[in-house]
């Protein structure tokens, strides 16, 4: 098992291209602060070394963490945690998508600390691979799924990632607002109430 000493990379995916919410998703405020910054400060508090993945082109806000250009193409969620395998060398990375503002630190400390080669948050049955951490062992086969446009969850599944289920999510919170995704304005809405709620 990895010691925190040698510091986990966090690293926050933000090269989608934001269809569905026609702004770049890493930009939408949420709570005064860009949506991106809310998974950034999850990371930092983890403990973990925050990495910011994105398209050489995608708008980023300077939060004062390392930015990582991944390949402008393909458009695929694993150019990202390919390219994040290979910045962390020989640590684990535990990614999360940009648009998860609700992930509690101390969910992303306990994905830090696993020994699997993948874990991944499982919600409604299916994988949320962006929710999950990947030692560097398993960046061929996510470099060769990547090279044959292997879909992101049938990629990770056939890794046979260790299942964090909504059961164990529950010790950290709602595992539904824990696994929101904002990608759309209705979803910004949900968030702002989710936040609304909290406050």
């Amino acid at each position: 098992m990895h010691s925190m000493s040698e510091r986990v990379i966090g690293a926050v995916l933000a090269g989608g291209a934001s269809r569905r919410m026609g702004e770049p998703k890493a930009l939408v405020e949420l709570a005064g602060k860009p949506l991106i910054a809310h998974a950034v400060a999850a990371i930092t508090d983890a403990g973990l070394e925050p990495l910011v993945v994105a398209k050489p082109d995608s708008p980023v806000p300077d939060l004062g963490v390392t930015v990582l250009d991944e390949p402008a193409e393909p458009q695929h969620p694993l150019c990202g945690i390919v390219a994040a395998l290979r910045y962390a060398d020989t640590r684990p990375v535990v990614v999360v998508g940009c648009d998860m503002p609700f992930v509690p630190p101390a969910l992303l400390g306990t994905l830090a600390r696993l020994a699997d080669p993948v874990a991944a948050v499982t919600i409604d049955g299916e994988i949320e691979p962006l929710l999950a951490r990947y030692e560097p062992a398993v960046e061929p086969a996510l470099m060769a799924s990547l090279r044959s446009g292997t879909a992101l969850r049938e990629a990770v599944a056939a890794l046979h990632p260790r299942l964090i289920s909504p059961t164990d999510l529950s010790a950290y919170g709602d595992p539904i607002r824990i696994a929101l995704n904002v990608n759309s304005p209705e979803d910004l809405e949900l968030a702002r109430s989710l936040v609304t709620q909290q406050g």
